[in-house]
């Protein structure tokens, strides 16, 4: 039998997901951002949506997606720069 907590955000964690998710739909609706790049943007916000996972693994799933995407030679020097920014909120959030 596969038993899972509900995940509850404290205050600090849900403003933090909240502001990722906006940086995150931000890439997404730039025009200068691939294709390819908006799919792990995409896939990272839905993440942050799962609810059987802690809020630290959440966050390390996230960070772990978009850190692959500031390694992509494609991705505008703006988007490099907000994935910084989106690890920088998510490396705050532990379990």
């Amino acid at each position: 039998v596969y038993f899972s907590m509900p995940k509850v955000l404290n205050d600090e964690e849900k403003e933090a997901f909240e502001n990722v998710e906006y940086l995150l739909n931000g890439m997404i609706n730039d025009r200068s951002v691939p294709r390819n790049i908006k799919r792990i943007a995409q896939r990272s916000i839905n993440e942050l949506h799962r609810e059987d996972e802690t809020p630290g693994i959440l966050a390390s799933n996230v960070m772990y997606m978009v850190d692959d995407l500031s390694q992509d030679p494609n991705i505008p020097f703006h988007s490099r720069t907000t994935i910084y920014r989106i690890i920088s909120i998510l490396e705050k959030i532990k379990d």
